[in-house]
C-alpha cells in the first residue's frame, strides 16, 4: 500500500462543488501551501473552504478567492484589524458566502462529522448573534446550542513527517486542527516535509493514523517565519489622555501578571494580552493556547530563538519550557470547556454594565474575527479583559451597553485600561486602581459606564 503520489495527482481528487478543508493557524502558520498553490492551478471552482482562517499572501489560500475559485466559507476569521481582506470584500459584495464558526464548535463540529454523529449540543455562543436561528435547551438549567456536524469532501493538511501508509506526524503547536480535519473528510491529502519509510516514525508520535489519509505528497514550498507577526505594538507604546500619559503596555501586562496566582492555567488572547507572558516568565504558571500548547514561555526576541512549529495562538512565536506540552485544538477546547483555566486574558472592542464582552466584530468590518475567544470563555473561572481605555476615534470602551456584537454575556470579571483597574462585583463596576497623573472623575469622565470609584490610585 504506498499513498505517496504526485502534487498534481492528489489535488486532482478535488472537485467542483466540494467542501475543502484547510489545515493551518493564524496567518502563516503550518498552512498546506504547495496544496493550496497546486489547487489554484488545478482550477476547481466554486468550492466552499472550511478553516480557521485563510491565511495571507500569494502562498495561503487568498488566491483561490482572487481566482474566482470559491463561493463559500465556514471560518473562524473572515477579517482581522488593520488588514486588508480578500475575503471581506467578496462577502460584502455578496459573491462569497459565509458563516462565521468559533474555533471550538468548527473543530467539533468537523470531529462530529468524523465520528457519525449528527449534531452535539455546545454552551459556546449562547446569547451571541452566532446563536440566532439556532435550537436551545436547558440541560442542568444552562443553555446550549444544537450545532450540526460538518462533514467535508476533502481535507488539505501539512505534517512534518509522512509514511508511505499514510501516517502522518506532527510537530509542535502545528498539530492544531489537522487530526479532526483529516478524520472528518472524505478525502484527505497530506503534504509533508519529509516523506519516510514505514517504521520511521514512532507508532507514539503518529497523529494521524494512515486509514484517514488517501494521498501523501512531498511539500515543495513553506512560508518563510515572520518575527512580526502578531505583534502590533511594543510594550513600551503610550497613550495620551487629557493631555496626560496613560499606563504603557508593558505597565498594564505587569499589573495584569499580579492579578493572576502561581501554579494557575492561563490562556492569554491576541494583542495587549500576549504582553503578559513576559511578565509571567520565571514563575510557575502555566499557559494555555487554543493550537495545542501548553507550559510554552515569553516571546521570542531574536531571530536565532524562532522555531517554525512554536507560535501561540496569537501567531507569535514563543519559547520552549521544560514541563510543556502540545496537542490539538480539539484536546485544547476540551480544556477551555472542561473550567480548567482559571484565567482568561482577552483584548475587547467594548465591555458594558452588566460585564458582557464585545471582541470579535466592529462596524468597520464585514465579518470578523471570533476565533476561540466564546469557547474560552465559556467556563473560564476568572475573565480579564486588557484593552486601551478608548479606541482610535477617541469613543469610549466601557459603555453603558454594547453596541458591536457580543462575545459573551455577564463574563467579565476585571478590566485593566491605560487608566485604571476595574472590578465587576456584585452586580456593578467599581474603579479600584487609577493610572498617576489621573484622578478618579477624569477616568470615569472618558467612560459611559456607570462605576463606583475606589480608593486607590
Amino acid at each position: 500500500m504506498d499513498k505517496v503520489c504526485a502534487i498534481e495527482e492528489a489535488i486532482s481528487r478535488v472537485a467542483d462543488g466540494a467542501v475543502v478543508a484547510i489545515g493551518g493557524f493564524g496567518v502563516r502558520h503550518s498552512f498546506p501551501v504547495s496544496l493550496l498553490v497546486s489547487l489554484r492551478e488545478h482550477g476547481a471552482r466554486r468550492l466552499t473552504l472550511v478553516a480557521n482562517s485563510l491565511g495571507s499572501g500569494a502562498r495561503s489560500a487568498e488566491p483561490l478567492l482572487e481566482n474566482g475559485q470559491v463561493s463559500g466559507l465556514i471560518v473562524s476569521f473572515s477579517a482581522r484589524p488593520g488588514m486588508d481582506s480578500v475575503a471581506e470584500r467578496l462577502v460584502a459584495s455578496g459573491q462569497v458566502s459565509l458563516e462565521l464558526v468559533p474555533q471550538g464548535v468548527l473543530v467539533e463540529r468537523v470531529r462530529a462529522a468524523a465520528a457519525g454523529l449528527a449534531a452535539f449540543y455546545s454552551p459556546t455562543g449562547v446569547g451571541t448573534p452566532l446563536a440566532a436561528g439556532k435550537e436551545q435547551r436547558l440541560f442542568g438549567g444552562r443553555s446550549y446550542v444544537l450545532e450540526p456536524a460538518l462533514p467535508v469532501d476533502c481535507a488539505l493538511l501539512r505534517a512534518h513527517r509522512a509514511d508511505r501508509y499514510g501516517n502522518a506526524e506532527f510537530r509542535g503547536a502545528s498539530e492544531n486542527f489537522n487530526p479532526a480535519f483529516g478524520k472528518g473528510a472524505r478525502v484527505t491529502i497530506i503534504e509533508a516535509d519529509e516523506i519516510v519509510e514505514p517504521g520511521e516514525i514512532d507508532p507514539q508520535r503518529v497523529g494521524l493514523p494512515g486509514i484517514f489519509v488517501d494521498h501523501v505528497v512531498r511539500s515543495t514550498l513553506r512560508e518563510v517565519p515572520d518575527m512580526q507577526a502578531g505583534r502590533r505594538h511594543p510594550a513600551t507604546s503610550v497613550r495620551a489622555y487629557l493631555g496626560k500619559p496613560g499606563l504603557s503596555r508593558g505597565q498594564m501586562a505587569a499589573r495584569v501578571a499580579t492579578e493572576i496566582a502561581d501554579g494557575s492555567y492561563v490562556n492569554l488572547g491576541a494583542g495587549l494580552p500576549s504582553l503578559v507572558a513576559a511578565e509571567l516568565d520565571g514563575r510557575e504558571v502555566f499557559l494555555h493556547a487554543e493550537n495545542g500548547m501548553l507550559g510554552y514561555g515569553r516571546l521570542a526576541e531574536s531571530a536565532e530563538e524562532i522555531d517554525a512549529d512554536l507560535f501561540d495562538a496569537a501567531g507569535v512565536f514563543v519559547r520552549p519550557r521544560p514541563g510543556m506540552s502540545f496537542f490539538d485544538s480539539v484536546t485544547s477546547f476540551e480544556i477551555a470547556r472542561s473550567r480548567r483555566l482559571d484565567y482568561v486574558v482577552l483584548g475587547a472592542y467594548q465591555v458594558d454594565a452588566e460585564a458582557n464582552l464585545a471582541n470579535w466584530s466592529n462596524p468597520s468590518q464585514v465579518g470578523g474575527g471570533v476565533g476561540g475567544a466564546m469557547d474560552l470563555i465559556t467556563n473560564a473561572r476568572t475573565l480579564i479583559v486588557m484593552m486601551q481605555h478608548c479606541d482610535s476615534a477617541g469613543e469610549p470602551k466601557l459603555v453603558e451597553r454594547c453596541s458591536y456584537p457580543l462575545t459573551g454575556r455577564r463574563c467579565v470579571d476585571i478590566v485593566m485600561t491605560d487608566l485604571g483597574l476595574f472590578r465587576y462585583r456584585r452586580e456593578r463596576w467599581r474603579l479600584d486602581e487609577i493610572a498617576p497623573g489621573f484622578t478618579a472623575a477624569e477616568v470615569l469622565s472618558l467612560t459611559s459606564l456607570p462605576a463606583v470609584p475606589g480608593t486607590r490610585s
